[in-house]
């Protein structure tokens, strides 16, 4: 069990405007992954928590796109009074990411662990550092290759 499915969940009770039961997820999804992630943020297709998703922090209003890998312990948030972060699809966030502001990390992107995403990232690159840097661009199908072999699950052999 993953806390996407606890999220899917109380998301769709949030959007037909269910009272008491998408916080009672939200609480659940707490109390088993230590993560935060509000049924007001909305989290695309085929999007996945590895681990879990122990310990992610995602702000309620965030926007994550299709196809998204968030590691461990990952934070999608706001500032003081600034906007909230938009995700691209086919972005793999590594652990420790902090992801903060009005920014937008494009499509088709890796960023790195423990970078600091406080700049927009665009699409078809590399980013990691403190404060984050495109380290290279790469081609746009090259993380459909990388996704594939993330999600699936080994075989036994």
């Amino acid at each position: 069990m993953n806390a996407v499915f606890y999220y899917r969940i109380g998301h769709w009770l949030y959007r037909r405007r269910v009272p008491i039961l998408p916080k009672l997820f939200y609480w659940l999804t707490f109390l088993l992954f230590n993560s935060s992630i509000p049924p007001s943020c909305e989290i695309g297709k085929e999007s996945r928590f590895a681990y879990g998703a122990v310990g992610v922090v995602l702000h309620g209003r965030c926007r994550i796109g299709d196809r998204v890998l968030i590691g461990q312990n990952v934070t999608v948030g706001g500032t003081f009074g600034s906007g909230v972060p938009v995700i691209g699809d086919n972005v793999w966030i590594a652990a420790g990411a902090r992801i903060l502001g009005d920014v937008r990390v494009g499509s088709n992107v890796i960023v790195g662990a423990n970078a600091v995403v406080i700049k927009d990232i665009p699409d078809n690159c590399i980013a990691a550092g403190v404060p984050v840097r495109i380290l290279r661009t790469i081609a746009p199908d090259a993380l459909d290759a990388l996704a594939g072999r993330l999600i699936e699950a080994p075989s036994a052999t």
